[in-house]
């Protein structure tokens, strides 16, 4: 990197309407993923390439700001946190974080509920060689359309379409924004004074695009996962258990301290601090958040256990979201009440909202 002063903002405002009833008392950001909260991962690689870091605050903002403020503490990372009373939309929150951003030469956004070893460094080196107003990183898969539609390039890697606006005459390949934004400068300058759209979709990138602007994609090899639902959730811990979030695969990750009484099985699972597994219990495939205790003889197999969860011994649980019935139930027919705990299909089905 070049001595450019870089300002960040993870955005961390976000409901997690889809993972309810987990986020009514977990906030995504602070999601664990083998060890460490989400949003923190984000920081860190933010950290480590330079970037003073912002974070933008709403659902269980003061949770947030604790967690990841002490988190950051820990490493001697400062963070700026800006509380959010209504939910601003992403530009919303870029524009209440002007000020902040404005010291920076380049801006980099990024999704505080994904998780990717994001390539800050080459995106921002990228950002400089193409002298793009904006850069996006993109998978080089075909768009998930219930992930907003994706974004078209051309093989110059110019983005020439964005959700329903096309600029041009020539068709380019749909590709999966994958929520890393880098932006030039001036382009605050070009947000409007009042906001017709809180979306930077609709509110900034569309506009710069018909009048001309140079955003660029590149695609990105590395893993990355979307933790917005509970499928995702779990794959994307489940992954990065496995790695790390880097190369070398193993089976498992077990956090130090966990208590495993005989017989007890772990297999291709993420198990977090806090936790104790009884006699003869089976955990395969599945994510137990911190502080769950599995009774003896239960069987959790492709689940997510919320944080403190108690599995009564013998019990056998498979496909579902578990958590405390305190936390409230997804109103649908996916969710229902056993005892103490609700358990929430984790494929149930919703409704998306349009554009």
């Amino acid at each position: 990197m070049t001595g450019a002063r870089v300002r960040a903002l993870v955005l961390c405002a976000g409901r997690g309407e889809r993972l309810r009833p987990l986020t009514s008392a977990v906030a995504k950001p602070l999601l664990p993923v083998a060890g460490r909260a989400v949003a923190m991962r984000t920081v860190d690689l933010l950290h480590r390439a330079g970037c003073e870091t912002a974070v933008n605050l709403h659902h269980l903002a003061e949770s947030v700001r604790h967690g990841l403020g002490a988190a950051a503490g820990e490493r001697g990372i400062e963070l700026t946190f800006a509380v959010e009373p209504r939910l601003l939309g992403t530009l919303g929150a870029v524009v209440n974080l002007r000020d902040f951003l404005a010291e920076g030469e380049h801006i980099v956004l990024v999704n505080g509920d994904s998780l990717c070893r994001w390539p800050i460094r080459e995106a921002l080196a990228r950002h400089r060689r193409s002298r793009a107003d904006v850069t996006l990183q993109l998978g080089r898969q075909e768009p998930d359309e219930g992930l907003g539609g994706g974004v078209e390039v051309d093989q110059r890697g110019l983005v020439t379409g964005l959700r329903d606006l096309q600029v041009g005459s020539l068709r380019g390949r749909r590709r999966t924004f994958q929520g890393l934004h880098v932006l030039s400068r001036p382009v605050l300058d070009a947000i409007p004074l009042r906001l017709t759209a809180g979306d930077i979709v609709e509110g900034l990138y569309q506009p710069l695009l018909e009048s001309g602007a140079r955003i660029v994609g590149f695609g990105c090899r590395r893993r990355w996962h979307d933790l917005g639902a509970p499928r995702r959730y779990l794959n994307g811990a489940l992954d990065w258990g496995r790695t790390a979030g880097g190369r070398k695969r193993r089976r498992r990750f077990v956090a130090p301290g966990v208590a495993v009484a005989s017989g007890a099985t772990i297999e291709r699972s993420v198990v977090e601090r806090g936790c104790r597994l009884g006699a003869g219990a089976l955990v395969e495939r599945s994510l137990l958040m911190p502080g769950v205790h599995v009774g003896a003889g239960a069987r959790i197999r492709d689940t997510i256990a919320a944080p403190g969860v108690q599995v009564p011994a013998g019990l056998d649980v498979e496909g579902q979201l578990v958590t405390p019935a305190a936390w409230g139930r997804v109103p649908d027919t996916a969710s229902e009440q056993r005892g103490g705990l609700v358990h929430t299909a984790l494929d149930r089905r919703w409704r998306q909202r349009p554009g």
